[in-house]
């Protein structure tokens, strides 16, 4: 939206207190703050907390923004050739970072934004300055209300001053330092206000999420006002919440990237290692303090159990109390929103069976029409597998510079055998059953996957299979079961799939507090809670059941990093973070980081799938490292690459406020 930033910053958007259909173009003609009656909607806790729900009403999902979405944007992901190409993650790997002003298939961009719609296409990032100047006018009317309890009136300041840092924080993340602003600017006031660094804004958003955390309880469902809507409460900021942020936005600002600035040649000069040690430390001590309230079973956050009857049908175990795969989506349960008990950030998501007409069809094959609808395929980058799924013992299979490591167990004769579990989880790979229907009834060539080198679901120089198959030897089925195709028919009405990726879980808060202690001083750094950064990762190898970090790694800071990263890529694989985290630790523009490839290999025999285990399959010319593999995009990124370009519409506004640099 042309100008959003002097719309939004200096208040020509118009404040209402519920989530009505008031559209756009509406808004936008009114006076400043034209519909809040500052005599009626602060007074009262019921008033002022439908004032706040429209920020959470804010907040977009990452998965529906339009029919096809896009928001893996490192070198996890890569998309078909063809109508992939027009696609921000296509665009980002040409370089051509301005593509995310007009494109609409991503979170930060909507064509129409509108922050009372309930219509989940009209939210984006664009939604920040609204939202903040939405917290600013609470903030600055907070002394109104009188007919309120100490617990209402903490609850409200605790979610105002949350939110007026988390919408700061998701535009710094992207685009670095911003204004930060904390008042309500009159209208008619020139704006002059300066773009602070990355790390003055990190700063003035710990204050906020500080105060917040001070203010906001562990479990609204224990609270005097949250039994009023108990087992409604999910997605209420609390305090683990805001303590997990105050550590996140710490630990970027420790980064490499805001450290040393932005360069090429990072992992030669090893300044891909150069944190802010104390900074790292703070970091630390906030993310500690999360994880000791959920220690002491005061939240409603636990990690959700990784037990399986069969994982490549997602199938839980008996006597499962939770389920991993409900983390992502649900099925069978009534269109129930993901999350299980380890989602603690999440926006709203009000619609029913809506995963089936954007979402669900975007990560299988295309090929004689398998899956079904949009032509588009989300699929993981072979050179990405290999470095993040390592082996079942704990081993990584790929060393951090792309080297072969040596001591990990890999046989890259059965490449699929011994693997970390969170592999066999997420991964589709050669001979993984794909259609679950009777053998009769669906197209037998397709059944199982050919995935190998010449396989029917592989290009070779083949148009129709380099557009529907796979380009890369894989297929992700993480955040979208493989049944979702049109034989199993998980998709439609019957299979009530719900997606929904969290913004936060509790498996990222131990990743953060690990890199923040390894950071800070290494894998046996403690603070605030029971456990040092190498027993943090640890944490998440038991609940899958893969094996500890070796302890070479822990005796090196540098080895550690390296591997509490590869732990990242693999558990938040294909969640959106990896662009950030290449970003923060100055490896965009890195090799093997700037590389996305297809894997070689050939079959050995005639394995009978349809009765073994793909995983024991023998194969053969099989290379781990990128040398034996196809590279099938290079990503030749410069130092501008390492942040966003801002609208030009924007920069303009006042001096300022000025570009990025290099754009």
């Amino acid at each position: 939206m042309k100008k959003f930033i002097n719309k939004y910053i200096i208040g020509v958007a118009v404040m209402t207190l519920s989530l009505g259909a008031t559209s756009c173009n509406d808004y936008l003609d009114k006076s400043p703050d034209s519909d809040v009656n500052p005599e009626s909607a602060f007074k009262n806790f019921t008033a002022f907390q439908g004032f706040v729900e429209e920020i959470y009403n804010c907040i977009p999902n990452k998965e529906s923004n339009m029919w096809c979405t896009s928001f893996n944007w490192g070198e996890d992901e890569i998309m078909n050739a063809g109508l992939g190409d027009g696609h921000v993650t296509a665009h980002f790997d040409l370089g051509d970072y301005r593509n995310w002003y007009n494109n609409n298939q991503s979170f930060l961009h909507a064509d129409n934004p509108d922050p009372t719609s309930t219509d989940k296409y009209s939210h984006s990032l664009e939604h920040a300055w609204y939202c903040i100047r939405k917290a600013n006018i609470g903030l600055e009317n907070f002394d109104k209300m009188t007919d309120a309890t100490k617990e209402e009136k903490n609850f409200v300041k605790g979610q105002l001053l949350f939110f007026r840092a988390w919408w700061h924080h998701q535009l710094m993340e992207w685009y670095g330092g911003v204004p930060y602003v904390d008042e309500v600017l009159p209208a008619d006031q020139v704006l002059t206000l300066p773009r602070l660094s990355f790390k003055e804004c990190a700063e003035r958003c710990a204050e906020d999420y500080r105060a917040a955390a001070d203010l906001l309880p562990n479990d609204w469902d224990n609270t005097t006002i949250g039994k009023k809507t108990i087992g409604k409460n999910d997605l209420r900021i609390t305090k683990v919440c805001a303590l997990a942020y105050l550590g996140k936005v710490l630990l970027w600002a420790a980064s490499p990237l805001n450290v040393k600035g932005a360069e090429v040649g990072a992992s030669k000069n090893g300044d891909t290692y150069a944190y802010d040690a104390a900074m790292a430390s703070r970091a630390a001590d906030a993310l500690g303090e999360a994880i000791a309230q959920v220690e002491s079973g005061a939240t409603p956050y636990s990690l959700a159990e990784y037990k399986y009857k069969d994982i490549y049908n997602h199938e839980k175990a008996e006597g499962s109390k939770s389920n991993y795969s409900d983390i992502f989506r649900t099925t069978g349960q009534g269109w129930k929103m993901p999350g299980s008990v380890e989602a603690i950030l999440r926006g709203p998501q009000p619609d029913v069976n809506g995963s089936n007409w954007n979402f669900a069809k975007l990560w299988g094959p295309k090929v004689n029409n398998l899956v079904e609808h949009d032509a588009l395929i989300h699929m993981p980058s072979a050179n990405y597998v290999n470095y993040a799924y390592g082996m079942a013992n704990g081993e990584p299979i790929l060393n951090a510079d792309g080297s072969f490591n040596a001591q990990s167990g890999f046989d890259p004769t059965h490449p699929f055998k011994d693997r970390d579990p969170r592999f066999y989880h997420d991964i589709m790979f050669d001979g993984f059953k794909f259609l679950n229907a009777d053998p009769d009834k669906v197209d037998q060539p397709f059944q199982y996957l050919e995935l190998f080198t010449g396989g029917n679901m592989v290009p070779t120089g083949n148009p129709e299979r380099e557009a529907n198959g796979s380009r890369t030897g894989y297929f992700c089925q993480k955040l979208v079961p493989h049944q979702c195709n049109k034989y199993d028919g998980m998709y439609n009405w019957g299979g009530a799939l719900q997606t929904y990726l969290p913004y936060l879980r509790l498996a990222d808060i131990y990743l953060l507090y690990a890199e923040a202690g390894a950071a800070a001083s290494g894998a046996a750094h403690k603070a605030k809670c029971s456990l040092n950064a190498a027993d943090a990762i640890n944490v998440l190898r038991d609940r899958v059941g893969a094996g500890h970090v070796a302890d070479r790694f822990l005796a090196d800071q540098k080895k550690f990093i390296d591997e509490v990263r590869r732990e990242r890529a693999c558990e938040l694989a294909f969640e959106g973070f990896r662009w950030q985290d290449l970003q923060r630790w100055l490896l965009l523009t890195e090799y093997p980081y700037n590389v996305k490839t297809r894997q070689e290999f050939k079959r050995v025999g005639n394995y009978n799938f349809a009765e073994n285990d793909p995983r024991d399959a023998e194969v053969t010319g099989f290379d781990p490292t990128i040398k034996g593999q196809t590279i099938i995009v290079e990503r030749k990124f410069g130092t501008k690459h390492y942040l966003l370009p801002l609208k030009e519409s924007d920069v303009y506004l006042y001096a300022e406020y000025p570009q990025n640099p290099g754009w």
